[in-house]
């Protein structure tokens, strides 16, 4: 009989012992679920900005008049639960969209796939949870942080090379895949962006990613003056960024919001061009290298060219200055242009070589910081012609009384003769109208000395000066012209 009591004793005490093991291993924090929420099913765990309308739904059986919050979580303990929405029915639906913003602002990273837990909470009672892996899609642009709305900005132009500012902004945390950023500033009232820099954050994020862009003197400047803003005076700004990203389902564009500030920009000082070279008419002697004309950046002239090499200089002399073009066997000093014509490639000793035929062309060089470029145009322009003519209010613009100049040889003219204040006048290369006809390059406004346009891309010339007798050269080959007092 001990024996038997013995053995129930030592049963019992089992029994108890393993009963307080499993409580000790029991999440008393957790509540069992008292009804069941259904799992659902997507078309895709991926989340698209095409699907944003489709519906989410979600079911579970208990019934009866109650209030049922539906949460989400990325830990299974629910420890920060976040609330979607309420029901007062068994089922809850809202949209790809709303689901999408929430685990947004939740903190999950655009295009990274992340498990989320959901439940039904009603007062004290608890749903089993469902999990589902769900990767984003961006809804919102980048944050301009710098610079600031109202803040001033001088552009310094002794130090064009120096940082100006550091344009900065917020965005998520991370993203799944690469994310391009593109800067760019407009006048304020106008549409016109235009670019400052681009910058690519990669994916996976580098530790400790800053969203910015550093941004010389020389580049915003170029920009502002772009957008048609007043040289030497605070202009209002607006700056925007625009993320794109690039997935399965397609592209995604978002733009910050507009951010207006003032930046004052300087006149650049770009710089002067004298041709000279084999393939010129100044041969290699720089102090006969003719000058291009030059308005803000571009610098053009009409001139002879033959099969050879040839090269800019910046000043009529070889110092300091000297360009040649953008190629990787130039060094650094002589680096300058990038070229589009077929008729120019890169010669000896780090000169240029033009490749075509001998005659006049027409040749434009484009010095604005993000171009710098040349290109060399033939034309229908002739030098080597017997004669040539002066027309104009001096005697009439009767072409067949044009006064014919004296041939000096290799494409050069000469006259002496009086000329009154205001006069207009043009060279023609024959006595009428139907042929070669040459007077300023358009965009040149003063006629005492000056570069000739040829056809359709001249002007007349207009003389300041007058009461006295004057010496005018025209050389076409070179393409310029001169009037000098007597």
């Amino acid at each position: 009989m001990k024996n038997i009591f013995k053995l129930l004793l030592a049963s019992f005490l089992l029994t108890v012992i393993f009963a307080c093991d499993n409580d000790a291993d029991r999440d008393w924090t957790t509540p069992e679920a008292s009804f069941k929420l259904y799992d659902t099913t997507l078309g895709s765990n991926i989340l698209y900005e095409t699907m944003k309308d489709n519906p989410f739904i979600l079911n579970w059986d208990k019934t009866g008049s109650s209030n049922y919050d539906v949460v989400f979580s990325a830990t299974e303990d629910f420890a920060n639960k976040i609330k979607l929405g309420t029901s007062n029915t068994n089922n809850y639906i809202t949209t790809i969209g709303a689901i999408n913003t929430a685990l947004l602002q939740a903190g999950f990273s655009p295009y990274s796939p992340t498990k989320v837990y959901i439940r039904i909470e009603s007062g004290a009672e608890i749903s089993n949870s469902i999990s589902l892996d769900l990767t984003t899609y961006p809804i919102a642009g980048p944050i301009v942080t710098a610079p600031t709305a109202g803040s001033s900005l001088v552009l310094n132009s002794a130090d064009q090379s120096a940082i100006a500012t550091t344009i900065t902004w917020n965005d998520y945390s991370s993203y799944g895949v690469n994310v391009k950023y593109l800067v760019e500033v407009a006048k304020t009232g106008t549409t016109s962006f235009v670019s400052i820099g681009e910058v690519t954050i990669p994916n996976p994020n580098p530790d400790n990613i800053t969203r910015s862009l550093k941004v010389t003197n020389k580049d915003l400047n170029t920009a502002v003056v772009n957008t048609g803003a007043t040289i030497n005076q605070a202009n209002d700004i607006d700056i925007r960024i625009t993320a794109t990203t690039t997935s399965t389902g397609g592209s995604i564009v978002l733009q910050s919001a507009v951010v207006t500030f003032k930046v004052t920009p300087y006149q650049v000082d770009y710089p002067d061009f004298f041709l000279v070279g084999g393939a010129t008419a100044a041969g290699w002697t720089p102090g006969a290298a003719p000058k291009l004309y030059k308005k803000d950046n571009i610098s053009e002239i009409y001139t002879y060219l033959q099969p050879d090499n040839f090269r800019f200089l910046g000043q009529a002399d070889w110092n300091p200055l000297n360009y040649s073009i953008d190629d990787p066997r130039t060094n650094a000093s002589n680096r300058y242009f990038k070229t589009t014509s077929s008729n120019v490639e890169f010669g000896d000793a780090e000169n240029m070589k033009f490749t075509g035929v001998a005659g006049i062309y027409k040749i434009v060089i484009d010095a604005d910081f993000s171009k710098k470029s040349i290109t060399v145009t033939p034309t229908e322009s002739v030098w080597d012609i017997p004669k040539l003519y002066l027309v104009g209010s001096i005697q009439g613009w009767q072409a067949n009384v044009a006064e014919e100049f004296n041939s000096i040889g290799n494409g050069k003219f000469q006259m002496i003769r009086e000329l009154p204040d205001g006069a207009q006048f043009k060279f023609l290369g024959q006595q009428d109208w139907t042929g070669k006809e040459w007077g300023n390059i358009h965009k040149n406004n003063e006629g005492n000395s000056g570069f000739l346009g040829i056809n359709d891309d001249n002007s007349n010339i207009t003389f300041d000066g007058g009461g006295s007798f004057y010496t005018i050269t025209v050389d076409l080959k070179m393409g310029t012209y001169t009037i000098v007092k007597i």
